[in-house]
């Protein structure tokens, strides 16, 4: 890849599952990326200097606690001041809670509303000046199919996927106006295979008395028609075709990944 085509991914929430599996993506293109999570430990930056080894890119990893919409921003501003700007921004960082609205949490809701919306929020509004400048960006929320449709008890975490659909339609119709080469895009994923959700499996075969087979089938993948899990490769993949000049004409819209799930 000439020097040129290398750009800067920052992608949050990226030390496990599906950002792990997205910055592993943009890295096999040769991109530099910043991995990020709210630890701090020898792993995350064990993790950055294997995906480096791995594909002779740049990684680093910068700790950064999304709840807070300063960190937030000083993610962007410290990966300016590592690679000297900011050319991918892929919104992954989120967190869940599940109870009925009349139970729900105060503090979870604020949580949930602060890490999935108002992060992306924060970490878009310091890259957007950036990638203005260069005339180039690509910037990928990864909604849900929770984005697009509701479950019962999930009222915070969806209420958010919905706020980050609305945001990148936003975002995308301000790039247009300024006439500059940067898309905003949302990824609506269904039931992805993470170790996350490996533990939820585990927990609905204990709650529903059933093997693991009937919880996918009648629990877990009961709304996804295809009766699959996506993956986060094919994650990774969708991320990268979203940031590559093929896409340039794709802004302010979802791209569903969700086995068929919001068809229905």
């Amino acid at each position: 890849m000439a020097s040129e085509d290398i750009k800067t991914a920052v992608v949050t929430g990226s030390n496990s599952g599906i950002g792990l599996g997205i910055a592993r993506a943009l890295a096999a293109e040769g991109h530099n990326v910043v991995l990020n999570s709210y630890t701090d430990s020898e792993d995350d930056h064990g993790l950055a200097r294997e995906i480096a080894e791995a594909h002779g890119n740049r990684t680093v990893y910068v700790k950064a606690d999304l709840s807070n919409g300063d960190e937030a921003r000083m993610l962007v501003e410290k990966a300016a001041e590592k690679f000297g700007s900011v050319d991918i921004l892929v919104n992954n960082a989120g967190i869940q809670h599940v109870a009925p609205v009349e139970e729900f949490p105060t503090a979870k809701w604020d949580a949930i509303i602060a890490i999935n919306l108002s992060s992306a929020f924060h970490t878009t509004a310091a890259a957007v000046p950036m990638m203005k400048e260069k005339g180039w960006g690509r910037i990928v929320n990864i909604a849900s199919a929770h984005g697009l449709t509701a479950s019962p008890y999930k009222s915070a975490y969806i209420a958010a996927k919905h706020g980050i659909v609305g945001l990148t339609k936003t975002v995308a119709l301000e790039f247009a106006e300024a006439k500059v080469a940067a898309t905003c895009n949302a990824v609506c994923p269904g039931y992805v295979l993470t170790p996350l959700v490996e533990n939820q499996i585990e927990d609905q075969m204990k709650a529903h008395g059933m093997g693991r087979e009937e919880v996918l089938e009648k629990v877990m993948l009961q709304r996804q028609p295809t009766r699959e899990f996506a993956t986060v490769e094919e994650m990774g993949g969708t991320v990268v075709f979203l940031c590559s000049d093929h896409a340039r004409q794709i802004t302010g819209t979802t791209i569903s990944v969700d086995g068929g799930w919001t068809a229905l």
